[in-house]
């Protein structure tokens, strides 16, 4: 079987005619023949010659790169001076226009006859440009720390913290020191200029205190150094108040900052180039209601008896007992607020605001007038005193061991018997409970337990138990005193609540505010509240007046010549803050002149004497007599013109 093949067969050339030749041996061209290569001219024995490319691709690409260069140029300059054009202006004006506030000048504050307490004085804040102090500007590599060598000694300051302040960056302003006196800006100046001077003679001289200002600002002074610092407070680092009346009323002292912006260059202000500013309102004056020699009176003598007693601290308050004027507030140890780093922190504050202690037996005057409004008793009921009295859990007695006494009412207040005010309070219910309840409210009435109304900053409001929270020996220990807590103002309120009639109104501290334009503003009025009857009052006054003026009384060394004096000694176990433990004592006098007028309230206390005698009639009596005699002549009083009432201290059973 015959295979049969796929493949297209080969070809064969045909031979076909013979071509003829042509002379010389070679052919004639056939049809698609290549025609024949003429021969070329000779070709030179040396190198050929070199042929260059065409320039105009080059010049192409010179030409585009340019033209894209433009491009860039031109959207970039659309862009800077149409897209973002207010942006620049912006930033522009933000370098070349620098802006700081205008401190406003704060109030003053005086005394009630316009002695100044406290003022403010010029003062400059040192500040520096630290773009003025790059190696760029200065050509120097050193230029803060150069500066800050000269700036350091003037500004009290350490050389290194100067100098990285200096070092600040992003951006134009930082503060070199707060509110320094005019004399330390002067030292500053005279340099920066005799370095300028330099400067321009001699070309090698940098002027590195060139970027360096000053701020016009103020600075808080008090003339009478520690004098009432406890009232006054003081102004911190940031020109607000830190303590007392500065910070109580920092916002009407303080005003209200002012701003200005302008153009500057190199540092210095371009006059002509404009600025717009918003003044500063300066602060108002407070006048207060103290005077200011009442209170040296008083501080210089609370200050003599605490480091005579070595005691702790200690306190003097003075009051107008008509309308509740404070006329002095003395705390000792105290602080001199024109240089706290020389304070004692302990010290800081307004002690007799501050402090919480149990009063002792000054705090008996509200027992008895508790006593006399409920009818309980008179002055003249007879009171049967034990050497010791069981109550409760405990065994009371007096702070001498005596036989019995036969005391009147009058009697038990003036030989401030413990035992005779717990049986005397005892008659205002018919069950211990229920008598608790009423003098809990009379000693509520009195302002025991509550805020003096003064919004004095760190004040107390002391501590008293509801009565039905009384423990066992509270229901006993309260009448005279202790188990409950107060604040120095509360009880010299409660003696010019007697002294007023049995009104009680509110302590003051501060009489007006006197703003920029002069207008003189009286503080509101305070708040008055009636507590127990005048006739009340009045018999309290003379049963006070047998505490001084009776021999068997307790505050002998409180009389005063030609004055009749009404008053309350007092001596208490004192509770250490420290350890919540009773340890030492707490002293005071307490009471008000002229008795049968009463014009002053005078409270002093003393806490843990340590030298001498520690009873309130020993080492308080003198302080209430010293300060008192002077308060009356300072303000006049005179003397008074009736005999004392010489009530009965004891009766023959």
């Amino acid at each position: 079987m015959t295979e049969v093949s796929d493949r297209e067969p080969p070809r064969r050339r045909v031979p076909g005619p013979a071509r003829p030749v042509r002379p010389g041996g070679q052919r004639r061209p056939g049809p698609g023949a290549r025609p024949a290569r003429r021969p070329g001219a000779p070709r030179p024995g040396g190198p050929q010659a070199l042929r260059l490319g065409s320039p105009r691709p080059r010049l192409r690409m010179v030409s585009l790169t340019l033209t894209l260069v433009m491009i860039a140029f031109v959207v970039r300059l659309l862009q800077v001076q149409a897209v973002d054009a207010n942006a620049y202006v912006a930033k522009a004006e933000q370098n070349r226009y620098v802006g700081r506030t205008l401190a406003a000048t704060r109030g003053g504050i005086t005394d009630r006859n316009g002695v100044e307490l406290a003022t403010s004085v010029d003062a400059y804040d040192i500040t520096a440009d630290p773009t003025m102090f790059t190696q760029d500007t200065t050509k120097v590599t050193d230029a803060p720390e150069q500066a800050a060598a000269l700036l350091g000694p003037i500004l009290g300051q350490d050389v290194d913290t100067v100098a990285k302040k200096l070092r600040t960056k992003n951006t134009r302003y930082t503060l070199l020191a707060h509110r320094q006196t005019p004399q330390v800006w002067k030292q500053i100046k005279d340099l920066r200029n005799t370095l300028a001077v330099k400067a321009e003679t001699d070309k090698s001289t940098v002027n590195f205190l060139a970027g360096v200002v000053a701020v016009p600002a103020s600075k808080r002074v008090y003339p009478n150094g520690a004098l009432a610092a406890g009232i006054l407070g003081w102004v911190n680092a940031d020109g607000k108040g830190g303590g007392g009346v500065e910070q109580k009323l920092n916002k009407e002292l303080a005003g209200k900052d002012g701003k200005i912006r302008y153009a500057q260059s190199g540092g210095r202000q371009v006059p002509t180039a404009g600025s717009t500013e918003t003044p500063a309102v300066a602060g108002s004056d407070v006048e207060l209601t103290i005077n200011r020699d009442i209170q040296w009176a008083a501080q210089n003598a609370i200050s003599e008896q605490v480091k005579a007693s070595r005691a702790d601290r200690g306190y003097v308050i003075v009051q107008d007992a008509r309308n509740g004027e404070i006329l002095a507030m003395a705390n000792s140890p105290g602080f001199d607020p024109n240089d706290l780093t020389q304070a004692d922190a302990a010290a800081l504050g307004n002690a007799a605001l501050q402090d919480a202690y149990e009063p002792g037996s000054t705090a008996k005057v509200m027992s008895m007038a508790a006593v006399l409004e409920e009818n309980a008793a008179t002055p003249e009921t007879h009171v049967v005193v034990p050497n010791r009295l069981h109550r409760g859990d405990r065994l009371f007695q007096d702070d001498v061991d005596h036989k019995t006494w036969n005391l009147t009412l009058n009697g038990v207040l003036a030989k401030s018997s413990n035992i005779g005010t717990i049986l005397a309070t005892g008659q205002l219910g018919k069950t211990q409970k229920a008598a608790n309840q009423v003098l809990y409210s009379y000693l509520r009435k009195f302002g025991i337990g509550s805020y003096t109304g003064l919004g004095f900053p760190g004040e107390t409001k002391g501590i008293l138990a509801p009565a039905d929270k009384w423990s066992t020996s509270q229901q006993y220990t309260i009448p005279f005193g202790q188990g409950m807590s107060i604040n120095a103002m509360q009880a010299a309120s409660v003696y010019s609540t007697i002294a007023n009639g049995g009104v009680r109104v509110e302590p003051t501290l501060v009489r007006g505010t006197k703003g920029p334009d002069g207008l003189f503003t009286p503080a509101s009025q305070p708040k008055k509240t009636r507590v127990v009857s005048e006739k009340t009052a009045k018999t309290l006054a003379q049963m006070l007046e047998s505490v001084v003026d009776d021999e068997q009384g307790t505050g002998a060394k409180a009389r005063i010549p030609g004055y009749r004096v009404a008053g309350k000694t007092g001596t208490a176990n004192r509770v250490d803050p420290a350890t919540g433990k009773y340890h030492g004592y707490t002293s005071s006098f307490a009471g008000f002149a002229p008795a049968d007028k009463p014009r002053i309230t005078v409270y002093c206390a003393i806490q843990n004497a340590t030298k001498g005698s520690y009873f309130g009639g020993q080492i308080c009596g003198p302080i209430y007599k010293q300060v008192m005699e002077f308060a009356l002549k300072t303000l006049q009083v005179p003397p008074t013109g009736a005999g004392a009432a010489n009530l009965p201290v004891t009766f023959t059973p």
